[in-house]
C-alpha cells in the first residue's frame, strides 16, 4: 500500500470524504424539521414590560436603563414603546423599584444592580426572552448566554441517552426524540444550527437559511474540526473515551459556537483559530463537571423507574 507525501493513505481521503458526505446529508434532512420563520415570529412578538417606582426621577433611571441614550433615536423610540409607566394589565411582565413592595408574580428592579433583574425574568419567563432580547439591548447577553448553555446541555444529554442502555429520562428539553436520527453528529449539528436562530433572533439580526448561511456553514464545517480537536483531549484523560468525555466534547463544541456566534452578531467578528482552541479546551473541562452531573441525575433517574 502506497503512502502519500504527507504521510497519509490516499484511499483514507475519499473514505473521510464519504463519512463527511454522509453526515451532512443527515443534517440535510434533520434542518427539515427547523423553521426560521417560527423564530422569527417568536422574536417578533410585542412584549410590554410594565415600570413601577416610587418617583418620575425613578421611573426615568429604569428607562434610561432598558432604553439607552446611545441607540439611534428611532431605536430608543421603538425601545421606550415597550416599556410602560406605572404597568398594568397590559404589560407581559412588571418590574418594581426594589423600594416597593410587588406582587409575587412581579419583579424586583435594583438601580444599583438592574442586571440581576434582567438574569431573573430571563430564568423566570424564557417565553418572553427571544422579544424581550430582540427589542431591549439590555436583555441581550443574558439571554444569549442563556440558549447557548440551554443548547449545549441538550447536546451533553443527547449523548449520555444515546449511549446509556435502558434508560428512560425525562426528555422534555430535547426537543426531538432520540431515534429520529442516524448519528450523534446529525443531531449535534442541527441542534447548534437552530442555536445560531435564537442567537440571531436573541441579536436583532436576520434570521433564516439564506441569511445565516456562513454561520451554518461554519457550524457544519467546524463540527469536524472541533471533534478532530476533541480526539485529541480524550486521548489525555484517564478514564479514556467513556461517556463522560463524549458527553463533555458535545457541550464543549456547543457552548464554544455558541460564544463566537454570540460575539459575531455582538461586534462583527467571531474568534480566530488560536481563541476558539483556548476556548475549547476551557470549555472541555467545565463540560466534564457538567456531563458528571447529568450522568448522575440520570443514573438514579434509571434506578427509580
Amino acid at each position: 500500500m502506497k503512502i502519500g507525501a504527507a504521510g497519509r493513505v490516499p484511499g483514507s481521503v475519499s473514505l473521510v470524504a464519504a463519512m463527511a458526505l454522509a453526515v451532512f446529508r443527515q443534517v440535510r434532512q434533520a434542518l427539515v424539521n427547523l423553521n426560521p420563520a417560527e423564530v422569527r415570529a417568536e422574536a417578533d412578538r410585542p412584549v410590554r414590560l410594565g415600570l413601577i417606582a416610587a418617583s418620575q426621577e425613578s421611573l426615568g433611571r429604569m428607562e434610561k436603563f432598558f432604553a439607552p441614550p446611545h441607540l439611534s433615536p428611532e431605536r430608543r423610540a421603538e425601545a421606550l414603546q415597550m416599556l410602560i409607566r406605572g404597568g398594568g394589565p397590559s404589560c407581559d411582565v412588571e418590574l418594581y423599584e426594589s423600594s416597593l413592595l410587588r406582587p409575587s408574580r412581579a419583579f424586583s428592579f435594583d438601580p444599583e444592580a438592574p442586571d440581576d433583574c434582567v438574569r431573573r425574568v430571563v430564568r423566570k419567563r424564557e417565553d418572553l426572552m427571544l422579544p424581550l432580547a430582540r427589542h431591549l439591548e439590555p436583555f441581550r447577553k443574558e439571554v444569549a448566554h442563556h440558549v447557548i448553555r440551554t443548547v449545549a446541555k441538550e447536546n451533553a444529554l443527547f449523548c449520555l441517552v444515546t449511549a446509556l442502555p435502558d434508560v428512560v429520562p425525562s426528555l422534555v428539553s430535547v426537543p426531538w426524540m432520540v431515534g429520529e436520527y442516524g448519528s450523534d453528529a446529525a443531531f449535534l449539528t442541527m441542534n447548534q444550527i437552530r442555536m445560531g436562530f435564537l442567537l440571531a433572533a436573541a441579536s436583532d439580526r436576520a434570521v433564516g437559511y439564506r441569511e445565516q448561511r456562513s454561520e451554518i456553514a461554519s457550524i457544519a464545517v467546524g463540527a469536524f474540526g472541533w471533534r478532530a480537536l476533541a480526539r485529541e483531549l480524550v486521548a489525555k484523560v484517564p478514564f479514556g473515551g467513556g461517556l463522560i468525555p463524549k458527553a463533555a466534547i458535545a457541550w464543549a463544541g456547543t457552548f464554544v459556537a455558541g460564544l463566537s456566534l454570540e460575539r459575531l452578531y455582538r461586534l462583527g467578528y467571531g474568534f480566530t483559530r488560536v481563541e476558539r482552541r483556548t476556548a475549547y479546551e476551557d470549555a472541555f473541562e467545565n463540560g466534564k463537571q457538567i456531563a458528571g452531573m447529568l450522568l448522575q441525575g440520570l443514573t438514579r433517574q434509571r434506578k427509580a423507574v
